[in-house]
């Protein structure tokens, strides 16, 4: 039975990451840092050999994927895109910290959101969506390795969300310009909506 591997990786660095404020839906491109961090990474590690990268829409992951996979066709895909956090867009924990509102969506839950922002479980649904459409693509057009570029957040939701074996969220954390393998069949995710996490990308360089 054929197999569909997929590297999901989290964007490089923007200068709200760098200043500890959140963004979420809000486009912000890498900064200068972020860009070059991603350079030097492709010095000291592999990234994989794919046949197309689906993205986050936003510059911030577009422009990570045109770095790390230059000439490979990108495929933008809106349901890619980071959890939209309302009115704690473009603030910082210390602006945040002593709102009781804040305090609540810390806790986390399906139908927890922001205020006029989007819940955990409306990200979920369209995360499925967006995989479904890729995995979908994959088995039609006899696509065997791709790359998804997305954001940190989803990445997480993703994998906990279907990945299988199951870990604790923060095992499944992505570092910027690094993420996770995983590994899908046909009847693995028509039956189950799962996949294999096989390892991490991008990988130790190999001696020549």
């Amino acid at each position: 039975m054929r197999a569909y591997r997929i590297s999901i990786i989290r964007h490089g660095l923007t200068e709200a990451n760098e200043k500890g404020i959140y963004i979420g839906s809000t486009d912000m491109p890498l900064s200068q840092k972020g860009a070059s961090e991603l350079a030097m990474k492709m010095d000291e590690f592999d990234y994989p050999s794919v046949q197309r990268v689906y993205s986050s829409p936003l510059s911030r992951c577009t422009e990570t994927a045109e770095i790390l996979f230059p000439e490979i066709e990108l495929v933008r895909a809106d349901g890619l895109r980071e959890l939209d956090l309302g009115e704690f867009e473009g603030k910082t924990v210390d602006e945040l910290v002593n709102r009781s509102d804040y305090k609540d969506w810390l806790k986390g839950g399906f139908d927890t959101r922001a205020p006029k922002g989007e819940s955990f479980g409306e990200m979920t649904a369209r995360i499925f969506s967006a995989l479904h459409s890729i995995i979908n693509d994959m088995m039609q057009e006899g696509i065997t390795n791709t790359a998804i570029v997305t954001h940190a957040g989803i990445i997480t939701n993703m994998l906990v969300g279907f990945g299988l074996p199951k870990y604790e969220p923060k095992y499944l954390q992505a570092q910027a310009g690094e993420g996770f393998d995983i590994m899908v069949t046909t009847q693995m995710w028509l039956n189950s909506q799962a996949f294999e996490i096989i390892g991490y990308c991008p990988y130790e360089k190999t001696a020549e």
